[in-house]
């Protein structure tokens, strides 16, 4: 049997797109995806490290006490498998070692800016140095953006992608920095995958709701320095076919497919021809 490519997607306290996020990666060629509760990765019955490709999908992880995904981060970092001395974070940790891609939508993305596994400047996926808060709007924001990749960034998932169009739903998704040399450095190293920009202009931008949340340099996902590991507020997996797009009805779209997927089909074709 020819080598196959293994998803996992997690789920647990509060998570609620897992099974979104499962049916991208099988829409996208996975040959296993398998939605791991996190208690079972931490009893020991599952491990991350079985996998090639990590998804964290959107939710309220902890019902976003404390702030977005911040109990959920406290879990990663300090939560051990059972019977061991090992933290749920080294195996993540192992994971990234091994080359394992990490995909963070949403919840997912706050996730990983507030364990530390986001920017990764300098191979460093412990210590935080970026996060997610409240948007400017002061509310919850529901509505569909319009994004450009980066097309010198070395983001995987990215890959022939110019603009797209996908969902927003989150409360906290402003992006911001710890100072302004971690901005500069995220900035010069090509990390911001994409970005919110005018549909009409195809520029970044700042005003609303164009740019749902007010994120400084009007990003809207980031990635380490491998471009393994992505991040981003938008939601590539609600929009999996046409019909998930508000204006279905009024427009002609090129394919059946939704844009979304892309960013899926991306990641498995990197792990069937860099991994396996």
């Amino acid at each position: 049997m020819a080598p196959q490519v293994k998803a996992i997607v997690t789920t647990g306290y509060g998570t609620n797109c897992e099974m979104e996020m499962a049916h991208a990666c099988r829409v996208a060629g996975a040959d296993q995806v398998d939605i791991v509760h996190l208690s079972d990765i931490l009893d020991g019955s599952v491990r991350i490290t079985d996998y090639h490709f990590l998804n964290l999908p959107g939710g309220f992880l902890d019902g976003d006490n404390l702030g977005a995904a911040q109990a959920g981060a406290h879990r990663l970092r300090h939560a051990y498998i059972a019977g061991t001395e090992e933290r749920l974070m080294d195996q993540i940790l192992d994971f990234v070692a091994q080359g394992g891609l990490i995909l963070g939508v949403c919840n997912g993305f706050q996730l990983m800016v507030k364990t530390g596994l986001l920017p990764g400047l300098s191979g460093d996926y412990e210590n935080r140095v970026v996060s997610l808060t409240y948007n400017d709007s002061g509310r919850f924001e529901d509505r569909w953006v319009t994004c450009r990749a980066n097309p010198s960034s070395p983001c995987v998932y990215t890959k022939g992608i110019e603009r797209i169009e996908m969902p927003v739903r989150h409360g906290e998704g402003k992006f911001v920095g710890l100072n302004d040399v971690i901005i500069s450095a995220i900035e010069e190293n090509n990390l911001i995958a994409l970005q919110y920009v005018d549909p009409e202009s195809g520029q970044p931008t700042q005003e609303y709701p164009l740019n749902p949340n007010g994120s400084i340099l009007s990003i809207a996902g980031i990635c380490d320095p491998t471009g393994r590991l992505l991040g981003l507020m938008p939601h590539p997996e609600a929009y999996h076919h046409y019909t998930n797009h508000p204006q279905w009805t009024r427009r002609v779209f090129d394919e059946e497919e939704g844009a979304g997927i892309a960013l899926f089909r991306n990641a498995v074709d990197y792990i069937r021809k860099n991994i396996l």
